[in-house]
């Protein structure tokens, strides 16, 4: 007994140097790296699409509701800041995944609910991803097109063989097996993910000090010949889609909170990493949908970089084509490898004693080695493949983007956050609190659903007018 006591002692002090208290390795994060964290997430594709956005909206209601979802994601990310540990938030156990946390405080039903929201958007970017890199792939050859043809130049080509060529290359890269082994790409994503947000945000400034704005309006674009007020009505619901996607890094925010040190408590050093990084994160979008609008006004093209409001410099126009295809070709893998892992967890927890799914084969192609496990080469394949013909079914760019945003913005960001809040603070049912709490909850269930609703209606609206998988940009 006494050996064993002694043989406790160099680890619990090994621990105390080098471990964090669950026993992995000393994290080194602080809210410098944690800001940055959030602001390389929430800078997306998504950003090009805030011009439109706030051509819909106009003046007053797109910079009202840009602040307001920044105040509510604020509010509910610190409270997902505090559930971090369970059930003290600073000295609990680490709940090292959203759904884990939903798990500690809320128990196994909305484990299950969460699951299917979190793990059905990260599916549905990935589709969204397709969609984006060809529109973009596209834009660079229209590009090349107006400028060796003229801007009035027959310049329409099919998205299709761009899904396509994209898809292939993600069949590949999805072979990767482990996550942490994709650092390099998701890097090289973050850094021009910046890169085509500022080079649309240049061009939109440039064409407004040359003199080639547009008319705005306060209240967005006017009901007209080419619009009627229903029509208005539904994009208006749309483009509060397209914000909240943009607003949203709930499916990471646990990743990024792992990186933590732990003193200060985690969720103090979180709660300031918000406040900074959504803040300035709001300015950027700010910046971006107001430029663009300004830019463009009524015509404002769902993204500005591909929608050809910009013809020159056409080497500029295509440099942040280039950026976008980059970003997204790292983007598509940080979103679709935890969807790989969990339903590669569930096949090999049910059949725990099937080769196809668990035993790994050596294998050399020319001069590399790696390790083939059937199954994730057949899953994988066939999700990328799936994912694809879905995009190529509905190329639309802002409308799908509406529609992921408003499916995961009242569940993640809102609904989850405040009922864990409230069973880990113990509020009183009807309390003044608790009752507040509701009705921002509700409201956000509210526009959240009208989001949705008007994404799906204009997405139904473009399909009408193109043949299935015919649609050209």
């Amino acid at each position: 007994m006494d050996i064993e006591a002694a043989s406790n002692v160099v680890p619990a002090i090994h621990k105390s140097v080098d471990v964090d208290d669950d026993g992995r390795s000393k994290r080194t994060g602080n809210v410098v790296t944690a800001t940055t964290h959030i602001i390389t997430v929430v800078v997306g594709a998504g950003v090009l699409a805030l011009a439109w956005a706030m051509a819909q909206l106009g003046w007053i209601a797109g910079i009202g509701i840009m602040v307001a979802f920044s105040c509510i994601s604020i509010l509910t990310y610190n409270f997902i800041a505090d559930c971090y540990r369970y059930p003290d938030p600073v000295t609990g156990k680490r709940n090292y995944t959203y759904m884990q946390a939903v798990n500690s405080y809320l128990g196994g039903k909305m484990h299950v609910f969460c699951g299917l929201i979190l793990y059905g958007k990260l599916a549905g970017v990935t589709v969204g991803y397709v969609i984006t890199t060809s529109t973009s792939l596209v834009a660079i050859k229209k590009a090349i097109c107006f400028h060796e043809k003229g801007h009035d130049a027959y310049c329409k080509f099919s998205n299709n063989p761009y899904m396509i060529g994209f898809g292939i290359g993600q069949i590949f890269l999805s072979q990767i097996p482990n996550f942490h082994k994709l650092t390099w790409l998701s890097t090289l994503a973050a850094i021009t993910s910046f890169g085509y947000a500022f080079i649309g945000s240049g061009l939109s400034l440039a064409a407004i000090i040359s003199g080639k704005g547009q008319p705005t309006s306060l209240t967005g674009v006017k009901v007209g010949p080419g619009l009627t007020e229903a029509d208005k009505i539904w994009r208006v619901f749309s483009a509060m889609g397209n914000i909240a996607l943009a607003c949203s890094f709930a499916t990471v925010v646990y990743d990024i909170m792992d990186t933590l040190k732990s003193d200060p408590p985690e969720n103090q050093q979180m709660k300031k990493a918000n406040v900074v990084g959504i803040s300035m994160m709001t300015v950027l979008f700010l910046a971006c949908g107001g430029l663009g609008y300004a830019a463009f006004g009524d015509h404002t093209p769902g993204n500005i970089l591909t929608g050809f409001g910009f013809y020159d410099p056409f080497w500029l126009v295509a440099l942040g084509n280039v950026c976008i295809i980059i970003h997204i070709v790292g983007a598509y893998q940080v979103m679709a490898q935890p969807f790989f892992r969990i339903v590669e967890m569930g096949a090999n927890i049910m059949w725990p004693h099937s080769d196809f799914i668990n035993k790994e084969h050596p294998t050399k192609l020319w001069i590399f080695k790696f390790r083939l496990n059937m199954f994730r080469l057949v899953w994988r394949t066939l999700f990328v493949i799936i994912g694809t013909i879905i995009a190529m079914a509905m190329p639309f760019f802002h409308e799908f983007l509406a529609l992921l945003g408003a499916i995961g913005f009242w569940p993640l960001i809102v609904f989850f956050p405040i009922q864990m809040h409230i069973a880990q603070r113990n509020i009183k049912v009807a309390s003044s609190k608790w009752c507040a709490l509701q009705l921002l909850n509700f409201t956000c269930f509210i526009v959240t659903m009208l989001a949705a609703i008007g994404a799906i209606r204009e997405i139904g609206k473009n399909i009408s007018k193109y043949k299935i998988f015919t649609y050209k940009q």
